[in-house]
């Protein structure tokens, strides 16, 4: 393996085992490593620190491992077998009532720069460094020997997280598929409820498996609430809300091939249009067209408006004006939940953002939970930038 040594003082962060190898830090690569190739992490003074994936940009090296195991012939099962112990110990395998997961959150599982989603035994991968897009024929193969007949495909889904390389074939596609797969969309449960998945046409990798427990939180306050779920995608919120009995729920997304998925997993789920409206439309503009007092229940679950820290500024902005029409139009008594995905905006700087939109407002605010990723987006404790998805559930009078 080609060998990273690191600056003198600057192998602190390994120690610590943070599996990242920024580029300020290597003072000399020995070698030429192609971008993907695994290299090992030496300090100053020659002592080994860990294996990885190297890669050119700022992070120099996504670490698989602080041992040299990274080399051995069943390390990808070894890998994807505890990642599953995590879920089975969550619950989440072998449930009767919720068959979708996710079963690898990147450096959440030690595996930095890969996604993988579960959806009744067909897995979704996403490789989000050049490193990982090469590995991909080694995971399918790991998934089928971790899962056995309980693995129905393996779709790649990479095209748009792998960066774009020369040489990189990023068309997404099947790795594998067994004999008794069908292919279109797929039935998952979740809690009990319903849902259609699309992994091939839909946005991520065809569902949002991360808000699986703020929707049973929403379903716990929706009972005959007039419910308003913007950014609505495929209607996880919305499904959760009218089988908790709400009086009714309007979905908005601009999307119309998501909206189409809302109404057919309204029909799936046995509810009819006077329970439930789709609305084709810009969320931000649907709101601020929404009377004061309509609803009684609002949820607020934007995409990520920052991606990256130079956008960062706008992005609290735009948190600001999004929660303060919310706030401004809920009915007294009323609910919002609202959320951010954007791993650059901390939890406290979210939250000052909805503080200063609800002092804009001028109303009543109080917090009654603080919202956050669920077990399968596990966060390594060494890694607390993958804890990215945070939220308020607000009380307006």
């Amino acid at each position: 393996m080609t060998k990273i040594i690191l600056r003198k003082g600057r192998e602190e962060s390994l120690r610590r085992f943070h599996p990242w190898v920024f580029s300020g830090a290597v003072a000399q690569i020995v070698g030429q490593p192609a971008e993907g190739d695994l290299v090992a992490v030496y300090a100053a003074d020659g002592t080994f620190l860990a294996c990885g994936h190297y890669q050119i940009g700022s992070i120099a090296v996504r670490v698989l491992s602080f041992d040299s195991d990274v080399l051995a012939p069943d390390f990808w099962e070894v890998m994807l077998s505890r990642a599953l112990q995590v879920r089975r110990s969550a619950g989440l395998f072998g449930s009767a009532q919720t068959n979708c997961f996710r079963l690898v959150h990147g450096e959440g599982d030690n595996l930095p720069g890969l996604i993988i989603d579960w959806y009744a035994g067909v897995a979704v991968l996403q490789a989000h460094s050049v490193g990982m897009f090469r590995c991909k024929k080694q995971i399918a193969d790991a998934l089928k020997k971790v899962f056995g007949d309980a693995l129905l495909a393996v779709y790649d889904k990479s095209s748009g997280t792998a960066p774009f390389k020369a040489g990189l074939d990023l068309v997404d596609g099947y790795l594998y598929r067994s004999e008794a797969f069908r292919d279109g969309e797929r039935e998952v449960l979740e809690n009990g409820n319903r849902f259609l998945v699309d992994w091939t046409e839909g946005q991520k990798t065809g569902f949002f498996l991360d808000q699986r427990e703020n929707r049973a939180l929403v379903a716990k306050h929706a009972a005959g609430r007039q419910v308003l779920n913007l950014f609505c995608y495929t209607g996880g919120f919305s499904i959760y809300a009218l089988a908790a009995g709400a009086a009714h729920v309007d979905s908005v997304d601009s999307s119309a091939k998501a909206m189409s998925m809302v109404d057919k997993n309204v029909a799936l789920n046995g509810f009819t249009p006077e329970q439930h409206t789709s609305f084709c439309a810009d969320a931000i503009e649907f709101l601020r067209k929404v009377p004061e007092g309509k609803y009684d229940l609002i949820i607020v679950d934007p995409p990520a408006f920052a991606k990256h820290r130079g956008a960062l500024n706008n992005a609290l902005r735009a948190y600001q004006r999004l929660n303060a029409a919310a706030i401004s139009r809920v009915a007294p008594g009323g609910l919002v939940f609202t959320f951010s995905c954007s791993q650059v905006v901390d939890k406290e700087a979210f939250a000052l953002a909805v503080f200063s939109a609800a002092a804009q407002t001028r109303r009543s605010v109080r917090i009654l939970d603080r919202l956050n990723q669920p077990a399968d987006h596990a966060v390594n404790i060494y890694h607390p930038e993958g804890e990215y998805l945070k939220g308020l559930l607000l009380y307006v009078e």
